[in-house]
């Protein structure tokens, strides 16, 4: 198992695990968290992923009596890092992907819309954060393709994984997680805005997203929502930045930051239940988010909207969100596609943008991709 991070430009490379920290169990949940504690006390460095639906047992009103196909957790356990990246001299160029099509159609994602605006109307949630699958077919080398959408599309905290049975691609724009001693820093995302056609449209587009009234409200519920979850386990919560805007290929997105003071030697098991998953990928009220989330999506997320990252003996850590994130099994691939739906959502709209977000890869491919 290797795992790469690259966040904020500082790579770090684990690889040769001395073991591997895995579930796929329900009833092992809670004795995979003693198991990270005791490798912690013993130096290891902790990296891989959580999964989106470890989420669901953390909290009796979500559990799940059930085995998993795929792990709820998967950390490899290393002596240290290095820093330094995967070499990929040598390697075959990145190949296009092919057969591209999306779980769901027009009509039923345009139902899933009216479904959830019907459960806002009502008073049941504010907001829901939807997501649909793009399925494809990869029969080239992942690491290629990993470099290549990193280069045309660089972001703040892209990730690599290689294991004996699935590759994982992160082309991450949302932090999750940092945690330095007793200082912890969460930056949710949400707002989307397209690059603009011509320089003069191209050149507002960021100002366009970060004063529109929709995809404002969108974010501050979101932030407001991370200030509730720190507070369950940290003091002097703030939220020192509100609305910054990014510009990417193609397009642009808003983040706000919140942090929060809490005990350096937190279990990491306490941390993640207060704030895993993040309430940008599910929603708000998240609980109620979740279980509509649960009830409306086709397939399990996976690693889509769980955790990338790694965890150091002296308890900091640092995981990603990840989103533009890709699957790769047997030739066969996947990547989520979610957006922030409100009352004054449309279809057309979230659906439009969910094609939006998924051009960086969608765009590489030769074949036409028209979905239903």
């Amino acid at each position: 198992m290797k795992v790469l991070t690259q966040f904020e430009r500082k790579p770090f490379l684990f690889q040769d695990p001395e073991f591997i920290i895995s579930c796929t169990d329900y009833s092992l949940f809670v004795p995979v968290f003693e198991d990270i504690e005791e490798a912690l006390n013993k130096g290891y460095y902790l990296a891989g992923f959580f999964s989106y639906e470890a989420g669901y047992h953390f909290e009796k009103k979500l559990h799940k009596d059930k085995q998993y196909d795929f792990p709820l957790i998967y950390l490899g356990a290393y002596k240290r890092p290095r820093q330094s990246k995967i070499n990929s001299f040598g390697r075959a160029p990145a190949v296009c992907p092919e057969n591209l099509r999306l779980n769901i159609t027009r009509k039923q994602y345009s139902l899933d819309i009216g479904t959830i605006r019907d459960y806002i109307t009502k008073g049941d949630v504010y907001q829901i954060t939807y997501c649909i699958k793009l399925f494809f077919k990869y029969c080239g080398d992942p690491l290629p393709l990993y470099y290549q959408l990193l280069k045309e599309q660089p972001v703040p905290y892209p990730a690599y994984i290689q294991t004996d049975k699935f590759h994982i691609l992160s082309l991450s724009p949302e932090l999750f997680l940092k945690k330095k001693s007793a200082h912890l820093v969460t930056k949710p995302m949400k707002g989307t805005w397209p690059r603009g056609g011509c320089m003069f449209s191209d050149l507002f587009a960021p100002l366009r997203l970060k004063y529109d009234k929709k995809n404002r409200a969108e974010n501050v519920m979101i932030a407001d929502l991370l200030r509730n979850d720190l507070g369950r386990v940290g003091i002097s919560i703030k939220a020192p930045t509100l609305f910054e805007v990014a510009r990417y290929k193609t397009l642009c997105q808003m983040t706000s930051t919140v942090t929060a003071k809490i005990d350096k030697n937190i279990s990491i098991y306490k941390l993640f239940s207060s704030v895993f998953p993040s309430g940008s990928v599910t929603g708000a009220p998240k609980i109620r988010a979740m279980q509509i989330i649960n009830e409306l999506e086709k397939e399990e997320r996976g690693i889509y909207t769980g955790a990338i990252g790694y965890i150091t003996p002296d308890r900091d850590l640092f995981f990603n969100i990840p989103i533009r994130t890709i699957l790769i099994q047997n030739n066969q691939a996947e990547m989520g596609i979610g957006g922030g739906i409100v009352w004054d959502s449309t279809p057309d709209g979230e659906w439009n943008e969910g094609l939006l977000k998924a051009k960086f890869l969608s765009g590489l491919s030769k074949t036409s991709f028209t979905p239903e």
